[in-house]
């Protein structure tokens, strides 16, 4: 037998085993390439679901509170009010400037714009179950804790009852909110207004504005633990809750969903001339609509004032905007470079109603503190429009 063909018989030759190295390396290659891939698809849905719940959650819950908001609130005498708030607990109506000095407006949707950054949003509402009910103030207020009205039987007034003062003429003072502590002897005329225990928003030494006899209303807005005062704001990629009937979150607020890294809203003001004017109990025949929309607020009355009570009347409707994140980041290529996003996000950009212009905004979406660059992360929008329809129900 030849010795070359039966070596050759009992193996491979050096050529034949490179090539079969060289094949496994580029099956191996392919493989690799499909697992990576496989894997960074599948972050990329998975991403895109995180983004999608927490952005969905976050703005359900705005749009919640948006579409309860004015209620109890939509007296020409209480909506934009300047007023006089204090909590025990801690929490603060937000503070906005008019006239070049800070107030505290009492209204259905307040909106402290943060140009590209996240907006702090607050929508307020009462709970009473006689809406705007009012009694009249029968005698002069200086000092003290009693307060004398004209209905001897008031309806659907309660012990702990969240109460607020009104100046008869609105804009000619500030309101003041306090609870009910009881009523006066028999027949009832005066209600108290002591301090300590569960009445939180009462002060010590009584209410701290006098109101003289016949030029003050005192409005109920429901028992405080269904009193809805929410404010909310996002820090560090987590959306926060602060409300009044929230305990533990009056002051600091309390987390809802984590990744959204942006909220927006704006103003859907009724800039219509005559329109349905400040203080008139009939908006026009044709109902409020959004003629403007504006992150700030603007004289909507043209009565030469920015933020007037009329101002806060005309608030039609709030565009509400959410900047949501995915929870896992892309790996940056080569270079260190993530390429997931390029551009920042654009919220407001659609023109709604038909003939209103919009007010795009390009949204911030980097988050304090953290090390990886937002460009590594993907983002989604949910945006809505809410009609404030409580405001627009005048008595």
């Amino acid at each position: 037998m030849n010795l070359s063909l039966s070596r050759r018989r009992g193996g491979f030759s050096l050529v034949e085993l490179m090539v079969s190295v060289v094949i496994g390396l580029l099956a191996l290659l392919f493989a690799t390439r499909l697992v990576v891939s496989g894997e960074q698809n599948k972050d990329a849905a998975v991403g895109g679901s995180d983004s999608m719940q927490n952005g969905m959650l976050a703005l359900f819950s705005l749009s919640s509170d948006a579409t309860e908001a004015g209620w109890g609130l939509n007296d020409p005498m209480l909506a934009g009010c300047d007023t006089v708030f204090s909590d025990a607990n801690g929490y603060a109506l937000p503070t906005m400037q008019r006239n070049g000095a800070n107030f505290t407006p009492l209204a259905a949707a307040v909106i402290q714009s943060n140009g590209q950054d996240p907006d702090v949003i607050s929508f307020n509402s009462g709970t009473s179950q006689a809406g705007a009910g009012s009694v009249k103030l029968f005698a002069d207020y200086t000092v003290g804790n009693t307060l004398t009205i004209d209905n001897r039987n008031p309806y659907a007034f309660n012990d702990g009852d969240v109460m607020v003062m009104a100046p008869l003429t609105p804009g000619s003072g500030q309101c003041t909110l306090f609870q009910l502590s009881g009523f006066g002897a028999a027949p009832n005329s005066t209600i108290l207004v002591n301090s300590g225990g569960r009445y939180r928003y009462n002060p010590i030494a009584g209410l701290p504005l006098p109101y003289k006899q016949n030029l003050a209303y005192i409005y109920n807005l429901g028992a405080p633990a269904q009193l809805h005062f929410h404010t909310w704001t996002v820090a560090n990629g987590v959306l926060l809750l602060r409300a009044a009937e929230l305990a533990g979150a009056e002051r600091a607020g309390v987390s809802v969903t984590d990744n959204v890294v942006s909220i927006k809203a704006q103003y859907g003001f009724d800039a219509r001339l005559p329109g349905p004017k400040a203080y008139d109990p009939n908006p026009g025949a044709d109902g409020m609509q959004v003629t403007r929309w504006s992150g700030t607020m603007v004289d909507a009355d043209s009565d030469g004032v920015v933020g007037s009570p009329g101002d806060y009347q005309r608030i039609a409707a709030v565009r509400i905007a959410v900047v949501a994140r995915s929870k896992n980041t892309e790996k940056p290529n080569s270079a260190g470079q993530c390429g997931a996003t390029t551009v920042l996000p654009t919220v407001f950009a659609t023109s709604v109603p038909t003939g209103v212009a919009a007010v795009p905004v390009q949204v911030n979406v980097a988050v304090a503190g953290d090390v990886v660059p937002w460009q590594c992360y993907r983002y989604r929008v949910f945006e809505t429009i809410v009609q404030i329809r409580n405001s627009q129900w005048r008595p």
